[in-house]
């Protein structure tokens, strides 16, 4: 054999492509999720912020609480497993009950509310791996007697991670709203939130900016973080822009005593713009 005839051989060994078993091939295939809806209620929305310390677990609480004012029937699931809020914005000290089969959401203000902060202590770290988030996330939607709600809003962990991954996944979900500050930081945040949810078929209701500004002793408007960074990535990406929420100390006094703005002083300017945010979700599905 001469050497141009071993080259041309081994060409042509080298371009032929490994055939893949039946087995394997089906290994391969993206994996298709059967999306279960939550017992109990009409429609689930999700409260996310691709960055902590933005406010979520404030505008998911008070968005739950205008939702009830206009009318609706509402449940709050504190999904944010590492950090669960729920407790003490709605001064929550007791313990879900259990027939053994599923628990019972405990009502204040006339919300039906379920966290695993009813099930351990507030200053216990929930040091669990992503099995274990897993089963939590299917028994807070799956086994919990949810009943005769309009809308379950779901205060998501930030970021992209197991438990968004998870819920995206595997629960249906009728929508989801991104809360974010101006700064540029947050919204780096923001965009791969946006890029998650439209990869995982989750319609993004909208974007909302949180602590926009605030209001000083002479009347003007003092924008810390930043001006009309939330408004342009929602325009970048195509999405809503539902508006501004300003900072005003109010929102967390109420908050940490465990009752937040929109149930402690509903004619108040900020409980005003909850109650639109509210309007807009509600005439959406209802």
């Amino acid at each position: 054999m001469s050497f141009s005839q071993k080259t041309s051989n081994d060409k042509n060994m080298t371009d032929k492509k490994p055939e893949l078993s039946d087995a394997m091939k089906k290994k391969l295939e993206p994996r298709k999720f059967t999306k279960n809806p939550i017992l109990g209620t009409k429609f689930t929305i999700a409260v996310s912020s691709a960055k902590g310390g933005v406010g979520k677990s404030t505008f998911a609480t008070n968005l739950a609480l205008a939702l009830k004012q206009i009318g609706c029937k509402v449940g709050l699931l504190d999904a944010d497993i590492y950090g669960p809020s729920i407790p003490k914005m709605f001064d929550i000290n007791e313990k879900p009950k259990s027939d053994g089969q599923t628990l019972t959401p405990i009502t204040k203000y006339d919300i039906q509310c379920m966290s695993i902060g009813f099930l351990a202590d507030q200053q216990t770290p929930m040091i669990w791996r992503g099995p274990m988030v897993t089963s939590a996330i299917k028994t807070f939607t799956q086994k919990v007697g949810w009943k005769d709600l309009d809308f379950i809003i779901v205060d998501m962990p930030p970021g992209t991670g197991d438990t968004q991954l998870t819920f995206s996944q595997e629960i249906k979900m009728d929508g989801a709203i991104i809360v974010s500050t101006p700064q540029e930081v947050a919204l780096l945040d923001v965009k791969r939130g946006i890029k998650m949810f439209d990869k995982l078929g989750v319609k993004i209701l909208g974007l909302v900016d949180n602590m926009s500004y605030f209001i000083g002793d002479d009347g003007k408007k003092y924008k810390i973080f930043g001006e009309g960074g939330v408004k342009k990535t929602a325009a970048e990406f195509g999405k809503e822009f539902l508006g501004e929420i300003p900072i005003n100390p109010l929102v967390s006094e109420t908050s940490d005593k465990g009752k937040p703005i929109v149930e402690a002083s509903p004619d108040h300017e900020i409980s005003k713009i909850y109650i639109e945010f509210a309007k807009k979700i509600k005439s959406s599905f209802l």
